[in-house]
């Protein structure tokens, strides 16, 4: 199961960089038994404090989330698209999104690259979120809000938006219905 996949690979990095529970916690700013539950329960984190695991143990967010083998050009034909995660609010509550990976499989990449299905649940918790990089997102279908700072935005199909991540930021369906995007996600070395 992918879940329990992500959770191992990162106890099993965790572990060959001689890096204990406590001192993830300490350099991540994620509580220990959060680091615990993704590591021996199968939870699955967003991806901010994914982001945050990645940068506390020097490595990229990729390292998690795809295989070792490296293909160049990568080509993802939609019905070979693999879903990555339901990105899990907790270990009992149902998905706010589903991600399929655009880029797994190229292990040399700088961006991630994602097809991601925006559930309406996502709207019930607009806790924002920050990370470095940027994120690039182009609205395939329904309706989406972005609060972006004091800011929010409604992009309907078609719509795209480019933002600095580091800036305090939530994506969510918008009407009761789900929404599906492109995102690309940058994160600087």
């Amino acid at each position: 199961m992918i879940k329990e996949r992500i959770g191992h690979k990162i106890k099993k990095f965790r572990e060959l960089e001689e890096i204990t529970l406590e001192e993830l916690a300490a350099r991540s700013g994620l509580d220990q038994e959060y680091i615990m539950a993704i590591e021996e329960e199968g939870m699955y984190p967003s991806l901010g404090p994914l982001l945050k695991i990645a940068r506390a143990m020097g490595t990229r967010l990729g390292t998690f989330l795809d295989d070792t083998i490296s293909q160049d050009p990568l080509v993802v034909r939609l019905e070979e698209r693999q879903e990555e995660s339901g990105l899990l609010k907790g270990t009992e509550k149902p998905a706010a999104l589903r991600f399929f990976s655009l880029g797994r499989g190229k292990s040399d990449r700088h961006m991630e690259p994602f097809y991601i299905e925006i559930f309406p649940d996502s709207a019930k918790d607009k806790k924002l979120s920050s990370h470095e990089g940027e994120e690039f997102i182009v609205v395939v279908s329904g309706e989406i809000e972005i609060t972006y700072g004091q800011e929010t935005h409604v992009l309907k199909p078609g719509d795209s938006i480019y933002y600095n991540s580091i800036v305090p930021h939530h994506v969510s369906s918008r009407g009761g219905q789900t929404a599906e995007i492109y995102a690309v996600l940058y994160f600087p070395d």
